[in-house]
């Protein structure tokens, strides 16, 4: 087992979405724990940037719509024609829409569903016959609670979230036999450019606050180690509390 301080050496992981909030910290924290990182996103510039402010010898940046299997398809290739391999597979990216059935607009609804859970579809299934080779491989979709409980107003959002549990728990049973393991991750209410503009409050939370993008990557280098081998079709809640049950109800 590799020391403490490369709880991931060796290595490649291929995230979406990863040229800022969760996906950057993600990307940063695995280089300092001994991963080689492929950044997609549709963000080039800032991308790019990243992957030389990390290093490349240990990032590179990769154009990604994940609404597109080709784009997948290539995202994979240069993963392995730069670090010669694949171990993980991280589905990040993601957007958010507000709306009821009623009131959501049917662009929104297929654009949401498009990126947060097609998009996980796509990655899978582009990344799946090279990880195939490996002993132990990785994939790590990022869902939320909203794909454990229903939200209100969030049609689109919880809908595809829920989804992307329903995919994970099926493909964990699907890829077992090849030693690839599949696990969601349900982050709850997380500081990120993303919810930046939300209003809300926290006494829904029992921590009573929102967590910080690192406490979700620490989660993730878990899931890209070696010591989660035995961890798959699992869904990882870290939400403060918040599905635990109703934390606004009074004691009288």
């Amino acid at each position: 087992m590799s020391n403490s301080n490369e709880r991931v050496a060796g290595k490649v992981v291929l995230i979406s979405g990863a040229a800022s909030g969760m996906g950057e910290s993600h990307a940063r924290m695995l280089v300092a724990q001994g991963a080689k990182v492929v950044i997609g996103d549709i963000a080039d510039e800032r991308g790019h940037a990243l992957a030389e402010e990390i290093g490349t010898e240990h990032a590179h940046y990769v154009h990604l719509d994940v609404t597109d299997h080709r784009n997948w398809e290539n995202a994979v290739r240069e993963t392995v024609g730069r670090f010669g391999k694949l171990d993980v597979l991280i589905n990040n990216a993601g957007i958010f829409t507000a709306g009821s059935v009623e009131e959501a607009s049917v662009p929104d609804w297929d654009r949401t569903i498009a990126i947060d859970l097609n998009g996980a579809f796509y990655g899978m299934k582009a990344a799946v016959p090279e990880m195939k080779k490996n002993e132990t491989s990785s994939i790590i979709n990022i869902s939320s609670i909203a794909g454990l409980t229903g939200f209100k107003n969030r049609a689109a959002y919880s809908a595809a979230k829920w989804g992307v549990q329903g995919l994970t728990k099926t493909s964990a049973m699907d890829l077992g036999p090849y030693g690839i393991r599949v696990n969601s991750v349900h982050p709850g209410s997380v500081e990120t450019p993303l919810t930046a503009g939300l209003k809300r409050g926290f006494g829904q939370i029992p921590l009573g606050r929102a967590a910080g993008v690192e406490e979700v990557s620490y989660l993730i280098i878990y899931l890209v180690s070696d010591e989660s081998r035995f961890a798959t079709g699992g869904s990882f809640v870290l939400d403060g509390g918040e599905t635990a049950g109703n934390n606004l109800r009074s004691d009288s």
